[in-house]
């Protein structure tokens, strides 16, 4: 099952290590250093260019992606919820 990001930005709902709200988050110290590490990895990539909103933390094959969304935190949590949980 997918995990619909923004724009034309899917990943599956297995990859998904954490969802996390940009703006409470971001006031971190340990947030700061990883997003630092992040960007010097190449680990960034950009849903979109509007203002952010949360970030999704993604590991395939071994590989770590950080995708920043537009999308609210609690958005894509329902997102993976609901197809977790389907009722």
């Amino acid at each position: 099952m997918y995990i619909h990001l923004g724009e034309e930005t899917t990943v599956r709902g297995r990859e998904v290590i954490g969802i996390f709200d940009i703006e409470n988050t971001s006031i971190s110290k340990h947030t700061k250093e990883f997003f630092t590490k992040a960007e010097k990895n190449k680990w960034v990539e950009y849903v979109n260019f509007e203002m952010p909103k949360s970030f999704v933390v993604c590991e395939k094959d071994g590989e770590d992606t950080v995708y920043i969304s537009p999308i609210s935190a609690a958005t894509l949590k329902k997102r993976i919820d609901k197809q977790r949980n389907p009722k």
